[in-house]
């Protein structure tokens, strides 16, 4: 039997129609919302491309049913700016040379933004253990630690500066 459901991706309220219970949030976001940045490969939850964060938490959505996700807020790659302008992840990856056939980059970066969200000083070891959940074939995967590393040293040197120059610090 058809459903109707309402999930908030990226910020906006979109109706999906026409689906069943079983469908996953991976299937909801590509077929139905078309919102094909989310990326499918395994459909096991374990290369990572499909990657999404689901109230701020880091999910496989191939592994979460869509229906279990309206009222919550969804995020994939194309919510990840505002603006449309790349993100400081999605830059360094560029700059790094760390995107080569593209295929993981969107889970990759949304495994970047998790961690640095949650921990904008993340060391190398915090930052393999954040990506091990992602499978890149083209890469050997040193520019792309690298390009986290480089964004975790910017956020951190920032976060830095903003607490040396807050007024009331001596």
């Amino acid at each position: 039997m058809a459903e109707h459901f309402e999930l908030h991706v990226n910020g906006v309220a979109r109706d999906v129609h026409d689906a069943w219970s079983g469908e996953s949030l991976l299937y909801v976001l590509r077929e139905r919302l078309h919102l094909t940045g989310t990326k499918g490969a395994c459909e096991e939850g374990e290369c990572g491309s499909c990657s999404v964060l689901v109230d701020d938490v880091l999910v496989c959505s191939c592994l979460v049913l869509a229906g279990s996700s309206t009222g919550r807020a969804i995020t994939t790659i194309e919510g990840m700016s505002a603006d449309g302008e790349p993100t400081d992840v999605q830059r360094a990856f560029v700059a790094a040379g760390a995107v080569q056939c593209g295929f993981c980059t969107p889970g990759l970066v949304m495994a970047a933004h998790a961690l640095l969200a949650a921990d904008p000083d993340a060391g190398e070891h915090e930052i393999r253990e954040a990506l091990s959940g992602n499978v890149c074939r083209c890469t050997g995967y040193g520019r792309i630690l690298d390009a986290v590393a480089t964004v975790a040293r910017a956020r951190s040197g920032a976060s830095a500066t903003a607490a040396e120059d807050s007024p009331g610090r001596e």
